[in-house]
């Protein structure tokens, strides 16, 4: 009988299974398989067969390869099981799926944030191309509409330096002074002559290129509001001005007290948004949040103002103790507060108390004074002449219809006096004038009484003046009505 070796030789296959090469060798009833990939070597028995008998020995090629045929489907099978290709097949086509789902998805909503980014720079380029250009800035607190506000120049500030005549110099000292012919450069040049003017540069060893970028970067610091700019900035400053000459306070305070008003002054209303506190809180806006309803738009005047001072070349008290430093710093934080109205009755009631009995020596009174004055520049344009005081009052409407409007858009309470649906020039002044302002002048001309004939008595002018008007108004709204009536 012959060899079954020699009738039986190996058959080898090379399968290709995940992207290594397998081989596969069948011999006699037994099959092994090598991977031959790594160097390393493994044997799986597929399946086994006795040893076939003589009789079998002799069958035909034909059944042989319908046995090696066999053979190689049970290997097929084995393979597919040990090797999950059927669910990896499944799984990446799956996964093939899904990622072309997203990438579609993904296109699609860059396609959405390119639009919108071409819709801001347009919505951004017609504002700017309305108010006026604007520059980048490291400000920590962002609060403009498009996250970005203005930075002081660090180079030597631009703006020319004007002499001012005697007569402007004169001017300067005077609640009559009309705001409304000045360029900015030319008031930052007014500021800058207040500054000399009252020894501060000299007493408080400022640079006076620092004393510049420090007023370029408050200028650039307000916003293009209709009331709440840098005029009405310039305004306040030059009314504190005024004071201090009309009143001697340079006799009668420090050359602390006077730097510390004058500061105070030219910051207190830094990037104001035109919307008031009350819309801040009712929106729940971020600095409402920051600051926890707390006056959060004069925090955070007080927060850009020290901002802006902390950058070396801006800051005019570099040359000062830390000390002191510090001391002025909470003063000018503390005048910056008051100006908010919602402490008004709080400060001059307190005020009240003092002025019969007033001491210039005590700390507390002079502190207290100082929070009133700062409230009376603040508020004071109805003590300058008609013609300028009037187009403040259109400003300052301006701004209560836009923040109303608003409000009523996002469902907010809205007050009766900023609805342009309700409010009056008359209307918004004759109250304001009769129990705000008077009153807080009357009182302060207690202590100075110079300030009847230059700032009380215009009150009470401008009070008569607008009471009229709110008679000719009543006289042609009742018209109206009895025409309408007919």
């Amino acid at each position: 009988m012959g060899s079954s070796s020699s009738s039986y030789a190996p058959k080898t296959v090379y399968l290709d299974v995940d992207g290594k090469v397998q081989r596969v060798s069948v011999s006699e009833g037994l099959m092994f398989f090598t991977a031959v990939s790594g160097g390393l070597a493994g044997v799986m028995t597929i399946c086994h067969h006795s040893y076939l008998s003589a009789e079998k020995e002799q069958c035909s090629n034909a059944a042989k390869e319908d046995m090696f045929q066999n053979v190689l489907s049970q290997v097929a099978e084995q393979f597919s099981r040990a090797f999950r290709i059927n669910e990896l097949k499944t799984e990446v086509t799956n996964r093939l799926a899904m990622l072309e789902k997203r990438v579609e998805l993904e296109g699609l909503k860059v396609v959405e944030i390119e639009k919108c980014k071409n819709d801001l720079k347009k919505l951004r380029d017609e504002m700017t191309s309305r108010g006026g250009a604007r520059v980048n800035c490291n400000c920590k607190y962002n609060f403009t509409d498009d996250g970005k506000k203005l930075s002081p120049r660090r180079d030597v500030p631009s703006y020319p330096k004007y002499t001012l005549s005697q007569e402007t110099i004169e001017a300067l000292k005077k609640p009559t002074f009309d705001v409304w012919h000045w360029e900015h450069n030319e008031m930052l040049s007014c500021l800058e002559y207040m500054y000399h003017d009252l020894g501060l540069v000299k007493e408080f060893n400022m640079n006076p290129i620092t004393l510049k970028r420090w007023l370029l970067a408050i200028q650039e610091n307000y916003r293009e509001n209709p009331f709440h700019n840098f005029r009405h900035c310039f305004c306040v400053s030059q009314m504190m001005y005024g004071m201090i000459h009309l009143c001697n306070l340079q006799e009668k305070l420090t050359m602390t007290d006077m730097c510390i008003l004058m500061t105070a002054a030219v910051c207190h209303d830094l990037d104001h948004p035109g919307y008031n506190n009350t819309y801040q809180i009712n929106a729940r806006t971020e600095l409402a949040v920051r600051y926890n309803d707390i006056s959060p738009l004069e925090n955070h005047h007080c927060a850009v103002a020290f901002q802006i001072l902390a950058m070396p070349e801006c800051n005019i008290f570099a040359n000062i103790e830390p000390e002191s430093f510090k001391q002025v710093r909470q003063a000018i934080i503390t005048l910056i507060l008051a100006t908010d109205m919602a402490r008004h009755g709080e400060i001059l009631d307190s005020f009240r108390q003092k002025v019969d009995n007033f001491d210039f020596t005590n700390e507390e009174h002079v502190k207290c004074l100082k929070m009133v004055l700062i409230k009376c520049c603040d508020i004071s344009n109805e003590v300058r002449p008609t013609e300028v005081a009037e187009p403040w009052v259109d400003c300052l409407l301006e701004e209560y219809f836009m923040q109303s409007d608003r409000e009523k858009s996002e469902g907010l309470p809205v007050a009766p006096f900023m609805d342009r649906d309700k409010v009056t020039k008359p209307t918004a002044q004759i109250g304001f004038i009769k129990f705000v302002l008077i009153p807080m002048f009357e009182t302060v001309m207690k202590l100075f009484p110079q300030i009847e004939e230059i700032m009380v008595q215009p009150l009470r002018d401008s009070r008569d003046h607008y009471e009229e008007l709110k008679q000719i108004d009543d006289a042609m709204s009742e018209k109206k009505k009895t025409e309408t009536k007919k």
